[in-house]
């Protein structure tokens, strides 16, 4: 599996990005050909080999006529169809990006949709950027986007709407619930343009995913930090070999020791009915010899607010420890077999050439009781019956 990595250390522009991608390997001539197929006026893509703190990067820059057109989002999308040279996937890509754009300032400017319009990223530089993007993803071709948590920066700037405090209001909307990480710099590090680049693409975030490392893409900011080199660092890389796929997920944890067993389990389920990958409790020995009770908690990045909320509302903790933690999972799917009590579902775990089926609880309950035979009969008949149909 081949897995692109976003080292973000001085947050995402749209201009770093796909700096960074043609840095990676990209073919700036194929970017430029679906930016021309768009119509804008004397649209140029220059591609120049600079420093930022010492280290070598590809500083992308737009140039075109100056125009002072303020575009809607359908505006944008009918050039994207227009196109006679991007493919499908990739206008879908760029008009996703967009759109999700278009919701934010929708949502910070209380406006519908089709009323928003864009400033300075319905501009010709910006239309280039998140187009040149999205082409250049699809043709850098990988099947995974793994990102560090998103720098946005502090301090003030200035735009179409006056003097606003960093990260600016659409960038703050698109970068909700997603992981952001503390900066040193006072500038605007991640631009509206490309934290809804990074939350259309990006998969997973957390720290460099296992791989073997095949490329390395460095595109530049504008500006040169004083404090650290303002790069983003593309890592292209094949995911690293072994059984299974690898993946990130989230673990929170808090400890309680004044809280019953009736409020811990009701907590649980909530938990797992709001899309916890897993809830479990350790018994523990706190402070002054209290027992207590470990809840633990997996989720995915998008999911960790929400699931928070829960445990502080549910329980009387003061604090939530969460740390990003890799996982190795088999391969799986939907499988079923036909056993001497009927049909049992269930999942089948892919390792190399041997599979193995776990079958679904609730099935075997039901038939255990129906029958009024022990579940752990029904448990064996279903995986005898999986074994020969493999044999068979």
């Amino acid at each position: 599996m081949k897995i692109a990595y976003i080292d973000c250390l001085s947050g995402v522009s749209g201009d770093m990005t796909l700096g960074a991608l043609v840095d990676a390997g990209v073919e700036v001539a194929a970017v430029q050909a679906a930016i021309d197929s768009l119509g804008l006026p004397s649209c140029r893509l220059r591609c120049e080999e600079t420093k930022r703190k010492g280290f070598r990067a590809t500083n992308l820059t737009v140039e075109h006529e100056p125009e002072h057109a303020h575009r809607h989002l359908h505006h944008i999308t009918e050039m994207i169809d227009g196109s006679q040279v991007m493919t499908t996937s990739q206008k879908d890509l760029a008009k996703r990006i967009f759109t999700r754009l278009g919701e934010a300032e929708a949502k910070v400017h209380g406006a519908t949709l089709r009323q928003v319009h864009f400033h300075e990223v319905g501009a010709v530089d910006s239309i280039a950027d998140i187009v040149g993007s999205a082409v250049a993803w699809d043709l850098l071709g990988v099947d995974k986007i793994v990102s560090a948590p998103v720098p946005v920066g502090s301090g003030f700037i200035e735009i179409a709407h006056g003097r606003v405090s960093v990260p600016a209001p659409a960038t703050a909307e698109l970068l909700k619930g997603l992981p952001l990480a503390p900066a040193v710099v006072e500038a605007e590090l991640t631009t509206p343009t490309g934290a809804a680049i990074v939350a259309t693409m990006v998969d997973e975030f957390g720290p460099l995913p296992p791989m073997n490392i095949e490329t390395i893409g460095y595109g530049a900011g504008d500006k040169d930090f004083p404090a650290q080199a303002n790069v983003l660092r593309l890592i292209v890389g094949e995911a690293e070999g072994g059984a299974g796929l690898a993946d990130q997920v989230w673990v929170l944890e808090t400890n309680l020791d004044d809280v019953s067993g009736e409020l811990i389990g009701h907590c649980s389920n909530l938990l797992a009915e709001n899309g916890a990958l897993d809830v479990y409790t350790t018994a523990i020995q706190m402070k002054k010899n209290r027992p207590g009770v470990k809840l633990s908690v997996l989720c995915t990045a998008e999911k960790i607010n929400k699931l928070e909320r829960i445990i502080f509302r549910e329980t009387s903790t003061l604090g939530v420890r969460r740390w990003p933690a890799s996982r190795h999972k088999l391969e799986r799917q939907a499988g079923s077999v036909e056993t001497e009590y009927g049909p049992v579902a269930g999942k089948v775990a892919l390792l190399e050439a041997e599979h193995s089926f776990s079958p679904e609880y609730e099935d075997c309950r039901r038939i255990a009781e129906e029958r009024q035979i022990p579940l752990k009969d029904v448990y064996d008949a279903a995986r005898r019956a999986f074994g020969a149909e493999r044999d068979s």
